[in-house]
């Protein structure tokens, strides 16, 4: 059984992340989600829209996806490939060349997939209005004058 593995916040999921999911999935038998934590994403400066609780039961329900685990920090990548027996890590490319992944390639397979033209979280927030976070309040639409 070959075994993919991938992260995310997968927050405001949409066709983009569907289809990274679908991609991945066809790589192999078996695919693993690690989802970036509430705390994880708050010390990189990030506010998801969706609770992690919420982000992992939308995730689980899609049939791509075997197996949602917490990503609770940067470091635990080594770790995940080892303890799930993982053959590939999957990403979007724009995380191609970057140090967070690059060095699990003396662990197992490293793939970087296009993304989806026209479409990410960015967007959808920037065509919704919405604006980043200001003093720990995410979400809130810009005021029109």
């Amino acid at each position: 059984m070959k075994r993919i593995l991938t992260y995310g916040t997968y927050d405001l999921l949409h066709y983009g992340h569907i289809r990274l999911l679908q991609r991945a999935k066809a790589l192999g038998d078996y695919l693993i989600v690690a989802l970036s934590t509430d705390e994880f994403n708050s010390g990189k400066g990030k506010k998801a829209y969706h609770n992690y609780e919420t982000r992992k039961k939308m995730l689980e329900a899609i049939r791509f996806v075997d197996l949602v685990i917490p990503e609770d920090c940067w470091e635990q990548k080594i770790s995940d490939v080892q303890k799930y027996d993982v053959d590939m890590v999957v990403m979007g490319s724009d995380w191609a060349g970057s140090d967070r992944f690059d060095y699990l390639k003396e662990y197992c397979e490293v793939v970087y997939l296009d993304r989806t033209e026209g479409i990410s979280t960015t967007k959808i927030k920037k065509d919704l209005g919405l604006q980043d976070a200001i003093n720990g309040v995410d979400q809130i639409p810009e005021i029109k004058k």
